[in-house]
Parts: C-alpha cells; structure tokens; sequence
C-alpha cells in the first residue's frame, strides 16, 4: 500500500490539507485495479495527531522518511522564517526516495528546502512573484496549474492542488481510478499541469455555466466526427469565439482540446481492456491507428503498445509480481 505523509508545520492551511485527506486518506479501493489505495498520516513536531486530520493517525516528522509520498500543504504566511527541523524532515525524506508534494504556497517551505532549486515550480499566482524574488534559482511559473518533476511535484493555488492530487492518483492508479475519483467530488476528471491558471477574466462575455455544457456534449461523443465547427455550435458561438473561450477556460485551442480528450480516453481504453491499438483508434474517435500513434507519443511521451505495457507492468509490480 502506498504510504502517504502530510507534513503539518505550524502555519498549515486546512483547505489544502482537506484536499488531500479527502483524496489520500479516504478508502477508494473499489476504484483501483489492484484493490489497493493509499494510506494516510499526518507527521507533527510533537508526533501527535493534527487537529486539521480528525482521525488520521500521527506520526514524528523524523518518520516521513518512511513514507513513499511527502504532502506539503499551503501556508497562510509565505516567505516567513522556516521551521529548521521541519525542513531537515522533509530533505531527509525525499533522500530516502519520497515524492515530494507542495500544495498552494506550500512551495514557498519546499523551495527553503533547496529541492525546487535549478527545477520548475508554481504557486498561487499571487504569490509567483515573491517565491520567484525569495528564491531566484527556483523556475518559478505563474501560468500553470501544476509542475511534475518526477519525484518534486508543486501545484497552483487552491482547486489546482485537487488536481495535482487527481493527477498522482492517475499515475499511481491509471486513468480510470483518476476519473472515477474526480466524478465522486464532482471534478474535471483531468486538467493538464500545463493548463493555465486563471488569472484574468475572459475577454469574451460568458454564459452563466461556461463552456461546461458544450464540452460535455463533446466528450460524450469522442468516438464521432467532430470539428471546432461543431463544439461551435454546441456552444452557440462562433469560431473566433469559441477559440478565445477555450483558450480563457481550458488553457487549450478547440482542437488541441478535442485531441487532449480522444488521447484521454484512449489511455482509458488502453488501461482497462485488451482491445488493439486499431480498435482503440476507432473508439476514441482518431480514425485510423497511425492518427492514435502520432497525437498519443506527443501528448504521453511514449507509443500506445509502450504505453499499456509500462501501466501493466506496474500494475503486476505493485501486486508483488515480476514486472518481466
């Protein structure tokens, strides 16, 4: 079971470390392949359980070093003098070969730790510029949701730290767990780290519910014929506008977004059943294999077959199996 520790340092903020509770700390086995999920404690300077995590047992921060992912929530007062020992905790943890995890301006005690140093990380973004002057060898950017390094991982304020949480959940777990989780709280089932943050309001006048209904609409039906045309319809806009309110709400043109979703439900697909690349193709709405090929190996990094085999391979890992 992957063992997960939120490291609650005096200034802690609760909204972020609920966020992680209700994703980390809550059984959702059903929704694993392995019937596995995580489990949760919270690490204090005393060892004691925190108040902010009814139920959630306590631990010392000396033993995050046992955990195989450290949770940093947000602070309510960025930039202030650092803990010593809460620092030396979390740097000895991620030594032992823990995922690091800040959450919201949690990133502010991550960088005093020296590990965002040379890496990219964000923020709210109305402290980007603060950590950015408090710390200038830290990549900070102000424009995205979410940062993954690998094992150093940073979110955006706020509902961005749920979906840097889903986005662990997907790696750890696959997409279906992911998107499971995210419909059970109501939520984007994905938001990529790249998405922006919303910092101004659209240009474009909105309707009372977004773009929601649209997407929706479209997502329903990725396995047919689709173009901007018709998500333009849907939403009752015309292209140029249709363009500048995706760009404003999803981060996205309208058809990077349309390949983002087919991609999506193609790693679905590729997770969950043992249908070909060809099938697969066809079901998330690319038409022909070597379309999947291509929009897939750029948007994940690696082919579709490459894909499925690495997932089932960690998947046969995880359950104590030879991954060979």
């Amino acid at each position: 079971m992957h063992r997960v520790g939120i490291a609650v340092h005096e200034r802690t903020m609760p909204y972020e470390t609920a966020i992680a509770a209700e994703v980390f700390g809550v059984d959702r086995s059903d929704l694993s392949a392995d019937g596995d999920w995580y489990r949760l404690t919270a690490h204090t300077a005393d060892g004691t359980a925190s108040p902010l995590l009814p139920g959630v047992p306590g631990r010392p921060l000396a033993d995050l070093t046992a955990v195989d992912t450290v949770v940093v929530p947000a602070t309510d007062l960025p930039g202030a003098e650092p803990d010593p020992g809460f620092l030396a905790a979390v740097r000895a943890a991620h030594g032992a070969g823990a995922r690091i995890v800040s959450l919201c301006t949690g990133a502010f005690l991550l960088a005093d730790t020296g590990l965002l140093d040379g890496r990219g990380a964000t923020t709210h973004w109305m402290h980007a510029e603060e950590l950015a002057r408090l710390h200038p060898r830290v990549e900070v950017r102000a424009d995205v949701l979410y940062t993954d390094n690998g094992r150093i991982l940073t979110s955006a304020g706020k509902t961005a730290a749920l979906d840097l949480c889903l986005h662990l959940v997907r790696c750890d777990h696959g997409a279906a767990a992911a998107n499971g989780l995210a419909r059970r709280l109501v939520a984007p089932a994905h938001r990529p780290g790249g998405q922006a943050q919303f910092i101004a309001p659209p240009t474009v006048p909105r309707s009372p519910d977004g773009l929601g209904g649209a997407l929706e609409w479209a997502r329903a039906r990725l396995a047919r014929p689709l173009t901007v045309e018709d998500l333009a319809r849907r939403a009752g806009l015309g292209p140029r506008q249709l363009a500048r309110r995706m760009r404003a709400e999803t981060g996205a043109a309208p058809l990077a977004w349309l390949h983002r979703e087919r991609v999506g439900l193609a790693r679905e697909l590729l997770e969950g059943t043992d249908a070909t690349v060809e099938q697969v193709a066809a079901r998330c709405g690319m038409g022909s294999a070597a379309t999947l090929r291509r929009h897939f190996h750029r948007l994940v990094g690696v082919s579709p077959i490459a894909y499925r085999a690495a997932f089932r391979a960690s998947r046969r890992g995880v359950d104590g199996d030879s991954p060979t």
